[in-house]
């Protein structure tokens, strides 16, 4: 019999619900079948950290003496966007001082941006704030430099666009001549390597292929806090090729999320220098799944071993798109240590961490148990394959008599 939302969260409250993890359900389904588990088990929580790039915080410091509208906001003299209401801004995870040399000197350290504030912020340091504006007359103040810390802030919440990618590609590198410094990790030369990065069977949009269960106003875990899904992530691409179990064979979906930073702890929300190419934000996040029905069961029962990731050659092929995949590998030997690639054996290294995504998971689950944490059915759910919004990418155009075709 199908259960409900509200079925669901009456056990929980009650404290009669059964919860697993993304590990536990695939024991569970291998031994009583996935019509059994649907009917014993209630929740499965899933959990993954790593970088995601596409993240960012907004943040409100209250009216200034005499008030003041930020055109130029600086954190630790790292810039953040102002152009909105008088004292709200934006920092983005990857943001960089203005005087950082870059790569100027390649490969650059990156040793400090916008990941590495909302860290301090959450971890409750002190951040040194610059901000300059032009004079109204409802907003004459010009320049304010100040520390600020989160306790001091009316609003500090994280507001990511894209974070979960469901499934991604492998990386290597076939030049064999030189290292080469991506958002993947250094990638050595001569198939010297090969990065991953997704926690696999943990991972939460693996878990639910089709985004039954995923949507607008998912409750989930974020950052050690409470978070919710405002909305499908940008990249978001429902239509990715999938393997007959549902599972896409490369990126597919994405979720944006919110959450308060207050509630959120530093060691899973973490600044992150990428060695030649940048900085991120690695971030901890894990959604619970409810099992509606059978076909859930079987999905939270997916295996690293039945689920697949390209391979692309990141010296040439990712970053000029040419060509497309070598070949397609399991998590199950990702996870081994290494794969094959054109008949090579290649070490593989991933980004991101599989023994955190299993803490998140528990944790999640025992706050589940404890009757801290319900579910939130989406009010809208993510676009699914036959939606037809699948990502479109940006193709250069003609000019045709000085215009644009």
């Amino acid at each position: 019999m199908p259960k409900t939302y509200a079925d669901i969260n009456a056990k929980i409250q009650a404290g009669k619900a059964v919860v697993v993890t993304a590990e536990e359900m695939i024991g569970i389904v291998e031994e009583d079948g996935a019509a059994k588990a649907a009917e014993r088990v209630d929740v499965v929580t899933t959990g993954t950290f790593a970088p995601m790039c596409s993240s960012g915080a907004m943040l409100n410091t209250g009216h200034t003496t005499p008030r003041m509208r930020f055109t130029k906001v600086w954190l630790n003299e790292v810039p953040a966007y102002a152009g909105l209401a008088a004292v709200d801004f934006y920092i983005g995870a990857t943001e960089l001082p203005e005087n950082d040399p870059r790569n100027r000197n390649h490969p650059g350290l990156f040793s400090y941006g916008g990941a590495h504030v909302i860290e301090d912020l959450i971890a409750g340091r002190d951040v040194r704030m610059v901000a300059e504006a032009y004079p109204t007359d409802c907003y004459p103040r010009q320049d304010l430099e100040t520390l600020i810390n989160i306790g001091d802030l009316n609003q500090a919440y994280l507001l990511n666009p894209r974070n979960a990618y469901q499934n991604y590609g492998v990386a290597v590198n076939l030049n064999e001549d030189r290292d080469i410094y991506t958002y993947m990790g250094v990638v050595q030369a001569d198939l010297g390597s090969a990065s991953f990065c997704s926690a696999g069977q943990l991972s939460p949009m693996l878990n639910d292929p089709y985004y039954r269960t995923i949507g607008i106003g998912t409750r989930l875990y974020l950052g050690g806090g409470v978070g919710y899904v405002y909305f499908q992530g940008t990249q978001h691409n429902p239509t990715e090729a999938r393997a007959e179990n549902g599972v896409p064979m490369g990126g597919a979906g994405t979720i944006g999320v919110v959450g308060d930073m207050n509630q959120m702890r530093s060691d899973l929300v973490v600044g992150v220098s990428m060695y030649g190419y940048g900085v991120s934000l690695a971030l901890g996040l894990g959604i619970p799944i409810p099992i509606l029905d059978e076909d859930m069961a079987r999905y939270t029962a997916v295996k690293d071993e039945d689920i697949v990731a390209p391979v692309l050659d990141y010296s040439r092929e990712y970053p000029y798109r040419e060509g497309g995949p070598l070949g397609h590998v399991s998590y199950a030997q990702l996870k081994s240590g290494h794969i094959e690639v054109r008949g090579r054996k290649v070490p593989t290294t991933p980004l991101s961490s599989y023994v955190r995504a299993q803490a998140i998971a528990e944790e999640l689950k025992e706050w589940i148990q404890a009757g801290e944490f319900l579910l939130s059915q989406p009010a809208e759910l993510l676009p699914s394959a036959d939606s037809g919004q699948g990502f479109k990418s940006l193709n250069e155009r003609p000019f045709n008599n000085g215009g644009v075709v």
